[in-house]
């Protein structure tokens, strides 16, 4: 299950977050916790909230024409995309930018604030493949947060289709009691028509709005697309998958760097009450269709079980693969190592023989003896037996050409009837003709 992911906007002019208010250099760029207003020890849900704010404020759905606003806004989504991310957050806390810029950014998208050309190029380097994220809609949060959506009540175990347009999104509401929330409670979306989508949690406000907690992208498995939240009581995992480019690039460190998108989920558990699930349609220009389903986990307790256990052991996996990974590099060198003097010795050994047989070619007064003899000791064996095999090639032309004059001298004189040889047949001892003497009585 993902964690709330707030994604960047980029504007006609095709700005993206990944340059930070432009290709200022680190110098220009302001600390992300001074941009979000947060303390260095700040958690989680404080720089997501803090985030939320900002990104509200100065949304470019809302401020089209004030530029310092969009600027506002990218800083605030780059200071975020760092803070959120705990490996970017512990680097930047140890080097600072210079370690950010080190690694790949993906482009995150908001693709409602978009015009037709831009999300024409973003659909495009989708289907070539390079990693866009994208993040909901900054008019569906404010919404939400104002308590100004429709919201349809979902019934435990039932299953409900529908079709939510692009950049929009349906929102659900589901009633637990305290069983069913100490038992836990699964919510999951599927689409056979293999739509983008995004399966969203949200928080009650005091004023009556909704606010953004969790986020969970479709992923493609098999012939659909899917999404899905568990909150089973105990610490669940979510998996987010590597940048592809970067793995085609540097296919050893994305294997060993592969579980590292294996990260505990920000909620395990539900309490009795009412909770409120949406699902955001992010394909680039149609609709998506999805059936959303929330069952409670009480009928599933093997499940439960199995899913504990192969999560533990994929973490151990993990472990395990760090490990492998240091012995790995380390007989990689050494296998690197040994072909190279592999190649060295080759050569040596050639340039000896070489020496050596100019040395025997030498022993000589004749110069011209010395220079043909020194020449032909450095073919090789194979050059000598080819010479061989042309010989006897030159020898079967000979003979053939003889037989054919011979032929032709019958074809000028007269003819002369060869008898054909008889063979000589093999007697066989079963065949011998004794001659017998019939007269003669035995």
């Amino acid at each position: 299950m993902a964690g709330s992911k707030f994604g960047s906007f980029k504007s006609e002019k095709g700005s993206s977050a990944g340059a930070a208010a432009g290709a200022g250099a680190a110098a220009q760029r302001r600390d992300p916790y001074e941009v979000l207003g947060v303390g260095r020890n700040a958690t989680e849900q404080e720089i997501k909230s803090a985030f939320r704010r900002m990104a509200l404020k100065y949304h470019p759905d809302k401020n089209a024409d004030d530029p310092v606003a969009s600027d506002k806004f990218q800083e605030a989504t780059f200071s975020y995309n760092i803070l959120s991310d705990p490996d970017k957050r512990r680097q930047y806390d140890s080097s600072g930018f210079e370690a950010i810029e080190a690694d790949s950014h993906e482009l995150e998208l908001d693709l409602s604030s978009l015009n037709t050309v831009n999300t024409v190029f973003a659909a495009l380097f989708s289907k070539l493949g390079v990693p866009i994220k994208t993040t909901v809609s900054a008019t569906v949060l404010e919404e939400a947060l104002n308590g100004s959506v429709g919201i349809s009540q979902l019934e435990l175990g039932q299953s409900v289709f529908r079709k939510v347009e692009k950049q929009s999104a349906h929102f659900y509401s589901v009633d637990i009691t305290d069983k069913e929330a100490k038992m836990g409670l699964v919510c999951r979306v599927q689409s056979t028509a293999k739509s983008k989508f995004k399966l969203l949690y949200f928080e009650p406000e005091e004023n009556g709005g909704l606010s953004l907690a969790l986020q969970e992208d479709s992923v493609k498995t098999g012939k659909v697309t899917s999404a899905g939240m568990f909150f089973l009581g105990f610490p669940v995992y979510r998996f987010e998958q590597n940048n592809s480019v970067a793995a085609a690039k540097d296919p050893d460190s994305a294997f060993f760097k592969r579980l590292d998108g294996f990260q505990p989920c920000e909620v395990n558990e539900l309490k009795a009450g009412t909770h409120f699930f949406a699902v955001y349609g992010d394909n680039f220009f149609k609709s998506a269709t999805y059936n959303i389903e929330v069952v409670c986990a009480e009928p599933f307790s093997t499940e439960k079980e199995k899913l504990r256990c192969v999560e533990a052991k994929i973490l151990a996996k993990r472990s395990e693969l760090s490990k492998f990974e240091s012995e790995y590099r380390e007989v990689l060198a050494k296998f690197t190592e040994m072909t190279s003097r592999y190649a060295q010795e080759m050569q040596t050994i050639d340039e000896l023989l070489k020496e050596r047989n100019a040395i025997h070619a030498s022993y000589t007064n004749n110069t011209t003896l010395q220079r043909s003899s020194s020449s032909n000791k450095g073919k090789t064996s194979s050059k000598e037996s080819k010479s061989d095999d042309d010989q006897t090639v030159k020898k079967e032309k000979k003979s053939k050409s003889k037989s054919m004059e011979g032929s032709r001298s019958d074809d000028d004189g007269p003819r002369k009837e060869k008898k054909p040889k008889e063979r000589l047949r093999r007697k066989k001892w079963f065949n011998i003709h004794l001659k017998v003497d019939k007269r003669r009585p035995c």
